[in-house]
């Protein structure tokens, strides 16, 4: 598919999505939200142009970075590999490329996030897909930016996605991880759930063990977007809503295992 086929291939999304949207409105609310790419900044200049074309069609963004110097690094293990090799790490006696890996990565988040704003913080740490035994904060120096990053998301409201699709990726965990999510918490972010379902047989997949993490490490309030009538942050007309209620007996989680 050529540019112009695939931006008439989203036009068609937004499209239907606004169809739907329209035609549920009185069973289901519905939002039309588009995830972020960066593998350059090519990247970042298209979807600055492409939301200023169109409009308030877009109510969210989820901001998530999928690549590292242009590199897939969710695609599948020989590829993170491929872009763990284009790092040499600083000290010569030094075999551990994942540092300068995972400085790389996010730095490139935080740009992400200043620039757009984004009100969903995707997989934050997606960087250790291949290697969740890892601890980031071993990294001092990487453990200084993800603090930073989360500091910036909590500043301008954003939430962080807990993300169930690392459970069929053979995580223990959803995304982020412990230390991260622990990390999360002691900066007063905020979470909404995601399943990140790329198909209907994902929709709610593995919730029942979100629950059970979540709960596990304390968190005490789950949050969602719902439309408003303010512009937020990033000049997008939606904002975070708390879930009323005992969110962990929730009936919603027993018809998602």
């Amino acid at each position: 598919m050529d540019v112009d086929a695939l931006m008439k291939q989203f036009e068609d999304f937004l499209d239907e999505a606004h169809r739907l949207k329209a035609l549920y409105a009185k069973q289901i609310t519905l939002l039309v939200g588009i995830e972020t790419e960066y593998i350059s900044d090519v990247d970042l200049e298209g979807l600055t142009s492409l939301l200023e074309r169109v409009g308030k069609r877009v109510e969210y963004l989820v901001g998530s970075i999928h690549h590292v110097r242009t590199v897939p690094i969710d695609f599948d293990l020989p590829t993170y590999g491929k872009a763990l090799e284009l790092f040499v790490p600083e000290a010569p006696s030094n075999t551990d490329r994942h540092e300068p890996f995972f400085l790389e990565y996010f730095d490139a988040q935080y740009t992400l996030l200043q620039r757009f704003k984004p009100e969903i913080i995707g997989h934050f740490d997606l960087c250790r897909l291949y290697t969740p035994q890892i601890r980031l904060s071993d990294y001092p120096l990487v453990w200084q930016k993800i603090i930073r990053n989360i500091q910036y998301a909590v500043g301008y409201g954003a939430l962080f996605e807990i993300n169930a699709a690392a459970f069929r990726k053979q995580w223990k965990t959803a995304y982020p991880g412990e230390e991260v999510l622990e990390a999360i918490l002691s900066e007063g972010g905020r979470f909404a759930l995601s399943d990140d379902s790329h198909g209907p047989h994902a929709v709610g997949l593995n919730y029942h063990r979100a629950y059970e993490y979540l709960k596990g490490l304390g968190v005490t309030q789950i949050w969602y977007l719902e439309r408003s009538d303010t512009p937020n942050q990033g000049d997008r007309f939606v904002q975070a809503v708390k879930m009323e209620g005992d969110w962990s007996d929730h009936a919603f989680w027993k018809r998602r295992k």
